[in-house]
């Protein structure tokens, strides 16, 4: 996949504006080869979170009618997994995500899992089913758009106190990988 910094992205869309405005004179079948080049625009500008972004976690509200502030994560680091109850992968990192969350029971380490299942109906019977013991929210706009494009499920953030990211994994990390995001929060 080709990557463009920002001014080559700048200087691909003066172009694209050029182009734009000649093209009004033109037929309907170059309008819709225009709108193709329009939506490719729009996928290369997208921005994901990275390592070393700021994601602020405020006035979640939880499938269960909770609500998680940021005064509430004060002190702690996050575990944010964006997972899907069909997902296969989700569900074996899950399963890990479950165990840590024993291992880490009264330490400064909070698992938030923001589900992206389009039918929310689906979520609860699936957290009780499989036991999540940590907080689950549907994702937000708001989240959605902090976080900007994924590039699969699950994908997985560990955002230290200060908001700021930390790590970043996509796909379904091994067990030990997840077990050894406790190293944040173990006293040195």
């Amino acid at each position: 996949m080709y990557a463009m910094n920002t001014e080559q992205l700048s200087s691909w869309k003066q172009r694209f504006a050029w182009f734009t405005c000649r093209l009004a004179a033109i037929g309907k079948a170059s309008r819709q080869a225009l709108l193709g080049m329009t939506l490719g625009l729009a996928c290369l500008s997208a921005q994901a979170i990275e390592v070393g972004d700021t994601l602020i976690v405020d006035n979640l509200k939880t499938i269960d009618g909770q609500t998680i502030t940021r005064e509430s994560l004060a002190g702690k680091h996050l575990v944010v997994q964006v997972w899907a109850t069909w997902c296969p992968y989700c569900h074996r990192q899950n399963i890990n995500l479950i165990e840590l969350a024993k291992k880490t029971e009264g330490m400064p380490l909070q698992i938030i899992a923001l589900s992206i299942d389009r039918k929310p109906a689906d979520v609860p019977p699936y957290v009780e089913k499989h036991g999540l013991n940590f907080p689950v929210a549907m994702m937000t706009p708001e989240l959605e758009k902090a976080i900007g494009k994924r590039q699969g499920i699950p994908e997985l953030y560990v955002i230290d106190p200060s908001g700021k990211v930390v790590q970043k994994d996509y796909g379904e990390m091994i067990d030990l990988d997840v077990w050894d995001l406790v190293d944040y929060v173990k006293p040195q």
